[in-house]
Formats: structure tokens, sequence, C-alpha cells
């Protein structure tokens, strides 16, 4: 097989417009299938306002219903983010031209082993069972970096091309206000644990964080496959602005449920490094993502990572509150992040396995998430 007969195989806008039978490398096991979300997640709409202006009463009626989600689920959505529409509006169009480009292109741009940096087709590079229906396309961005230095634009302008110079801009200006955001939102979460409202904020402001483009084809057969598989996310914590088409959907009360799109808040949800710096009390919830045969969806994700060789303990002020036990023994992130980026498939149990394979016991065992490699 040649190399661009190849990169049709694992890319499905092409795959959509070729064939109606999916390949059977995107098929998913029933079990992963079932239970069709019936119902819409009641998670809490909160109103970054009073926060930003410093209204006391306002902040902690918004941190109660924080709490209230996190020690539940860990999803929730922000409102009054300070996030301007226009710029929101130019990322998904400049996404939308990224995932235009040819096959042939968007395969120059394919990541490389052992990186996310890149364009991906249905992460084929790193599993062949499950594919999950989508491309992607990730790149880095350094917290408190400065305007000068032009990070995000100086990738775009020398990976993809002096075409591109405006989507670097855009997506440069884009990251800092995730980090704005991501700030705000930390100094909530600590309020709402009732901690030193900086020590999240004073953890994270040192770290990179992942800036992700998701595009969803339509799926000729959309019962068969998902966009997105069932997962907790290892990273910190995820901020996403999803598209009026819907597919987001969390395990909740034991069932499926889906998010509503809407279109002037950011859904935000808590990742297993929080869970861990929260000695297990605010959740990282299983999601999924789910295509369909009518539209297709596209998404934008920030996740927020703390630097590499950080030290992710719980804050001592909180395992005090819990009876002085720490449920998580010490790690780096860089250590999560190599784990679920070449020992593991990101799931539901991606949490538990890594500390089995950190620190591994004559009783450990390989989890069955690890199938399905290349």
């Amino acid at each position: 097989m040649d190399s661009a007969s190849s990169s049709l195989l694992c890319n499905p806008s092409s795959l959509q417009s070729r064939q109606n039978l999916l390949p059977t490398q995107f098929i998913w096991p029933k079990e992963d299938l079932v239970n069709e979300a019936s119902q819409e997640l009641n998670e809490p709409l909160i109103d970054l306002a009073g926060l930003f202006r410093g209204d006391t009463r306002e902040t902690l009626k918004a941190a109660e219903l924080l709490h209230t989600a996190c020690v539940n689920h860990g999803f929730f959505q922000v409102t009054n983010h300070g996030v301007e529409e226009w710029l929101v509006s130019a990322a998904h169009e400049e996404q939308n031209n990224l995932f235009k480009l040819r096959n042939e292109k968007k395969m120059s741009l394919k990541r490389k082993a052992g990186s996310i940096w890149g364009y991906s087709g249905a992460h084929s590079d790193r599993y062949s069972s499950k594919l999950p229906w989508k491309e992607t396309f990730s790149f880095r961005y350094d917290h408190g970096n400065c305007s000068t230095h032009k990070m995000v634009h100086h990738y775009f302008t020398s990976v993809i091309g002096n075409e591109f110079e405006e989507a670097g801009i855009v997506y440069e200006w884009y990251c800092a206000a995730m980090e704005k955001l991501s700030e705000a939102i930390f100094e909530l979460l600590a309020i709402s644990l009732g901690v030193e409202r900086k020590v999240f904020k004073k953890f994270f402001q040192d770290g990179s964080s992942i800036m992700r483009c998701n595009y969803y084809p339509r799926c000729n057969q959309p019962g068969l496959t998902l966009g997105t598989g069932p997962h907790t996310d290892p990273t910190a914590l995820t901020i996403l602005h999803q598209d009026q088409v819907g597919g987001l959907q969390v395990f909740a009360s034991n069932k499926w449920q889906s998010v509503r799109p809407r279109a002037h808040a950011f859904v935000v949800n808590i990742g297993d490094t929080f869970k861990a710096l929260t000695n297990g009390k605010y959740k990282s919830c299983m999601h999924r993502a789910v295509v369909n045969k009518e539209m297709e969806r596209k998404s934008l994700v920030y996740f927020v990572c703390p630097r590499e060789d950080k030290v992710v303990r719980a804050v001592e002020e909180l395992v005090d509150k819990q009876g002085g036990t720490r449920i998580y023994p010490d790690f780096t992130w860089s250590d999560l992040f190599t784990f679920t980026q070449t020992h593991y498939r990101a799931d539901n149990s991606t949490l538990v396995s890594f500390f089995s394979w950190l620190l591994p016991s004559p009783t450990a065992v390989n989890h069955p998430s690890a199938s399905g490699r290349t």
C-alpha cells in the first residue's frame, strides 16, 4: 500500500466520502456504544462576573455551585468568562481552514512518534483498533508566554506555512485568553475547597498547556463508532468550546447524559491531575463524544497542565481536612504524560493503572485498555 492510500485509511473525512461500510478499525465494542444519552446533564452554569469584579457574595454563590458539581461529576459550564466572542468565532473559523487542507498536506503535518504536537487522523499513529472517528490538530502553549515570543504564531508559520500566519496570531490570542480564564477557574476552585485562593494558580503558573482542534466528520454508520471513546482526562483542567451540533456525553448517576452546547459558555471539567491535587475530593468523570450521520462537529479544547517536572502532591490543607490520609503517591506530570502517550490508552481507570505502572507490585497485571496498539 502506498503512502497516499495508507493516509486515507486513517482519515475519517476522506473515508466518509468514499464508502458506506465502516472499516473494522473504527468499530467499537458494544459495551462502549450502549446506553444512548436520553437526558441532559444538569451541570451548573457558573457565572464568573462576581469573581472578576470582586463581589464576595456572588463569588461564594458560584463557589458553592462549583463544589456541588465537582464532588458529583466534575463538569460545569462558565459564563461571563471575559473571552471575546469574536475571538472564539475566529478560532473556529481558522479551525475550519486547518481541516480543509489537502490530505497530503495534513499527512505532512502528522505528529511524530511519542509527541502530541501536529495532525492526527483517528490517532492511528498510536492504535490499530477502536479508532475514534475524528481528526485532531494539537500544539503547545507555555503559561506566562510573553507576547513578544509569539510561540504559537511561530509554530504555525514555521510548521504549516506563512499562509497560516493569521491562524497563528488568532490561536496565540486564544491560548492567552484560555490561560487567563483557567487562572480565574483555579481561584474559584480553591475558594470552593476552602484553601488558600492562589494555591492552584501558583502551581500552574509555569506550566504548559495543550491546545487541540477537534473535527468529527459525518459518519454513515454512527451507531458503530465513537468520536472519542469513554475516558477521563489525565490533565488537570479541560476548557472546551463546542459548536452547536452537540455530541459530548458524560457518565453520571450511572448513565450517559449529554452536555448542551451553549454558544456563549465554555464547558469545563476536572482531570485526573487535579483530582490527585484535591486528594480525590473532586471527581474526574468519564465522558465520550458521539458522531452523527447528518452533521459534522467541531470543538476547541484547551488542556491545562503543570510544568513537566512539577511534583503533583495533594494540597496538605485538604489532606488534613480529610483526616490526614493521602490517597495518591507523589508523581510528576511528565510521568503521567509519558504513561498516557506511550504505555496506556486513556480510559476511566487511567489514574489507578498509572500508579500500578509507576509503583509496580508482584500482583500488578496489564490493563486490557493497553491492547490495540500498533
